[in-house]
């Protein structure tokens, strides 16, 4: 009863949480579910013996002398199918298996049978004077050594007498002790099994209530629509929208680029038209200077004849180089530009940009309704969820388990005083025996004592002293008592010993390495008809395959009861945890979403046409050959700085005088002028060249880079106006995934949380552990054989120790009669 009533809260348990799983994909955000709360079970399923383990592992090793035989699977499965006996062989195999006990019990039956009977004919003989009955001793030369020996004998037995009634009395104590503290084990394992109970509601509540978790990032994602599919649809369409407005916006630019290189162009033409022929009127006048100075008398002497030729011959060189005069004006292409300017074609470009990058508040705007109803779908589906758990008897079932367990636990309160009282009396029985050998050993002790202490070597036979004549009679009465109470001893030791050891064999080794559970699920073994005894009990279908050895290993390992037993045969969570049940509404809502981007204009026909007029401006048609090819040349035939160091260094080879002065002063007039007018003209020429040449690279088939941006802007806005539903659908799709993804994380979530953390079965584990491992063999086996073997050991030594003592005992009692020799 107790079973099923658990088997069917899991049962619930699973229905509960199974209605809220999934499969877990990477697309969307991880979300974090935290841990499932579960409390730590206090049972520690495992017994330290202590110092006497050391005895048990001798027992152990005792026993795997008796009995190394492997555990007999075929014989237990047949003797559970009632099978046992029909072929002629098992009856063989199991005294095969048995032989060890079998010998060890027979030779404990003569024991038992032998020894009283032995006894009473020792008794009957020594009454009739013989067997050492005779108070006669005869003398022997080596009488001391024999004495020595029968009493090292003795004691060395006596002394192994006590080491096993100690090794029964110790046994016999700590299954005393163990069983007065298994009390506390056992309502550890109440508790674990309550907390098991009334952990499990909390945390079904718990998975439950992580669906807010998902609902949660679901609604934010809704939320934030624009930004996430708004932006994913703006992200795939700006593939192809943004290059064509930057070249629009670049050609804007362009345009501008052009208007101040014609400007540049035209001043520059100007300056340089003026300053050349001011340059050219001011060289005229220093060559002419020069010549008149040339032309002194000064210049006849023969010291500066030839340097004077020299100059005269070079000043043919003050003259200009460039000529600007003739270059073609480019005001008609700069008048068609300054119209073209008219038109702000960057505006009409930014504005398609403010137009594209609406998108995410277009979204909003276009998916509020659907929107609206998605977050109703979820709130419905977390509504369902509750109420669901709602209906599941979840508190009734764990209501009636509970009052189950009190009960038991209120039988077992109860009965354990009965245990205890019980156990007092085996206690007792086992001490009184123990105690038989103790005073049995008692009395070799005093006769070994007194006899020893009280022996006079010079002292004949007839005169020894009462010491050693009672110490005589105590080895005597060891002897006696020794046949009284050997039989008895025998007897208990032969039950125990037969009992316990295939208790050992059978039960204790084989639950330790798991060999039992496996004869326990050997197919139609505990029920003809079903092939599997526990999922036939549990699930009423014996096929599945369900084992104790798989369960106990399962709980052993604290994995939930839901997947330990299987309960997906009875209630399959996957079914419930179908993420269809849940994001269809979901998927099929945003599968309506329809959003309309035809009002985005990029480039209207006004900026397209500007465009078109700034192609036929005519910049193409300037004469670029005829500006670079006057730009390339100097602005005079010579550098007027080397010209002006080099007619002062003549100069200076000229006789000091008018000549050399009025030399040098031309000579500073040349520099001043190349530093008034032929250094702003090369700057003008600098900037002509530059204008020039961005012009030239501009008008570079204008023609046809106006006719591609115009091309791609016109695709872009296509792709707006009629391929956009595509992408939409595309980012749409993707956007849906996300959302449908978190249901799936935590439908996964859920799926590992009930297999592995939802009332994590092991307590139960705990108590087989408990019932089999630790009390049955444990505290009970363990003591039990420890027990026998102790005390088995000092009836087996009473024998040899019967021996020694009625040999010792004449040379200990006062003799009746003494050997005479006559002198």
């Amino acid at each position: 009863m107790a079973v099923e009533l658990c088997l069917l809260l899991l049962l619930f348990c699973g229905s509960t949480i199974s209605e809220v799983q999934p499969i877990y994909k990477p697309p969307p955000g991880t979300l974090d579910f935290g841990f499932v709360p579960a409390k730590t079970y206090d049972t520690g399923a495992y017994h330290e013996p202590g110092p006497i383990g050391i005895l048990f592992k001798v027992v152990h090793a005792f026993l795997y002398l008796v009995q190394p035989n492997p555990f007999p699977q075929d014989l237990i499965r047949k003797l559970a199918q009632q099978k046992f006996g029909n072929t002629q062989g098992d009856y063989q195999k199991a005294i095969y298996y048995e032989i060890g006990f079998i010998v060890s019990a027979a030779l404990g039956l003569l024991f038992i049978l032998l020894l009283p009977l032995v006894g009473l004919c020792f008794c009957m003989c020594r009454c009739c004077d013989n067997c050492g009955g005779e108070m006669h001793q005869r003398q022997k030369k080596n009488a001391d050594c024999q004495r020595s020996c029968f009493a090292t004998f003795l004691f060395v037995a006596s002394l192994i007498i006590s080491v096993g009634v100690l090794c029964a009395y110790a046994a016999n104590q700590h299954l005393t002790s163990q069983v007065r503290g298994a009390k506390k084990l056992v309502n550890s394992n109440f508790k674990d099994l309550k907390v098991f109970l009334n952990d499990t509601p909390a945390q079904i509540d718990y998975l439950v209530s992580q669906y807010n978790t998902t609902k949660d990032k679901a609604l934010s994602d809704l939320n934030n629509v624009g930004p996430l599919l708004g932006s994913r649809v703006q992200e795939q369409l700006g593939k192809e929208v943004r290059p064509a407005l930057d070249a629009a916006l670049t050609m804007a630019g362009a345009i501008r680029e052009t208007k101040e290189a014609l400007e540049n162009v035209s001043v520059s033409v100007e300056v340089l038209q003026e300053g050349t022929e001011r340059l050219h009127g001011n060289l005229t006048d220093v060559k002419m200077h020069l010549s008149n100075t040339l032309n002194d008398s000064a210049c006849a002497a023969a010291q500066a004849a030839s340097t004077c030729n020299i100059i005269r011959n070079s000043l043919h060189q003050l003259n200009i180089n460039a000529n600007f005069s003739g270059l073609p004006g480019v005001s008609s292409q700069l008048a068609k530009v300054n119209d073209v300017l008219k038109i702000d074609l960057s505006s009409l470009v930014q504005k398609g940009y403010a137009a594209f990058n609406d998108t995410p508040d277009l979204v909003v705007n276009q998916t509020k309704n659907i929107l609206s109803d998605i977050k109703n779908v979820l709130e419905s589906i977390g509504s369902n969820i509750s109420n669901f758990t709602k209906t599941l008897p979840v508190q009734k079932i764990i209501a009636d388990l509970t009052v189950y367990l009190t009960q038991s636990e209120a039988y077992v309160q109860d009965y354990f005083p009965v245990v205890e009282q019980y156990d007092f009396y085996r206690w007792l029985g086992c001490l009184i025996l123990c105690c038989m050998v103790v005073l049995i050993v008692i009395f070799y002790y005093l006769g070994l004592l007194c006899g020893t202490c009280g022996y006079d070597k010079h002292a004949s036979p007839t005169t020894r002293g009462c010491i050693s004549n009672t110490g005589g009679n105590f080895l005597m009465a060891g002897v006696g008592f020794s046949f009284l109470f050997s039989w008895v001893l025998m007897i208990v030791v032969v039950l125990t010993f037969v009992t316990g050891g295939n208790i050992e064999k059978l039960v204790c080794e084989p639950f330790e390495d798991k060999t039992l559970f496996k004869v326990l699920d050997t197919p139609y073994l505990l029920n003809q008809h079903w092939k599997n005894y526990l999922s036939g009990i549990l699930f009423k279908n014996p096929n599945i395959n369900l084992t104790f050895e798989k369960v106990y290993s399962d709980c052993k390992e604290n994995k939930g009861i839901y997947t330990s037993l299987h309960l997906d045969h009875l209630f399959n969570i996957n079914e419930f945890l179908n993420i269809s049940m849940y994001t269809e509404d979901v998927t099929l809502r945003i599968e309506h979403i329809q959003i309309n981007l035809s009002k985005i204009i990029l480039l209207d026909e006004i900026g397209k046409e500007n465009l078109l007029n700034f192609s036929s401006s005519g910049i193409e048609g300037i004469n670029f050959g005829a500006y670079l090819t006057e730009i390339n040349k100097s602005v005079t035939k010579v550098d007027l700085l080397s010209f002006a160091n080099d007619l002062e260094a003549r100069a200076d080879q000229l006789p000091k005088g008018a000549l050399e002065n009025a030399l040098k002063g031309h000579a500073n007039s040349i520099r001043m002028i190349h530093s008034q007018q032929v250094v702003p003209l090369e700057q003008a020429m600098s900037t002509l060249n530059q204008s020039i040449r961005l012009l030239k690279r501009t008008s570079s088939e204008l023609m046809v880079k106006v006719k591609n941006v115009i091309s791609a802007v016109n695709a872009a806005q296509l792709l707006i106006n009629n391929n956009a539903s595509l992408v939409i659908v595309q980012e749409t799709k993707k956007y849906m995934d996300t959302i449908v993804g978190y249901f799936e994380q935590y439908i996964e979530w859920v799926k590992e949380s009930i297999a592995m953390e939802v009332a994590a079965c092991k307590p139960i584990a705990n108590v087989i552990d408990t019932a089999v491992d630790i009390f049955l063999c444990s505290y009970v086996t363990d003591s039990v054989n420890t027990f026998w073997f102790g005390l088995g050991g000092s009836s087996i030594f009473l024998i040899p120790a019967i021996i020694f003592a009625v040999k010792l005992s004449k040379y200990y009692r006062r003799m009746d009669t003494e050997d005479v020799y006559d002198e």
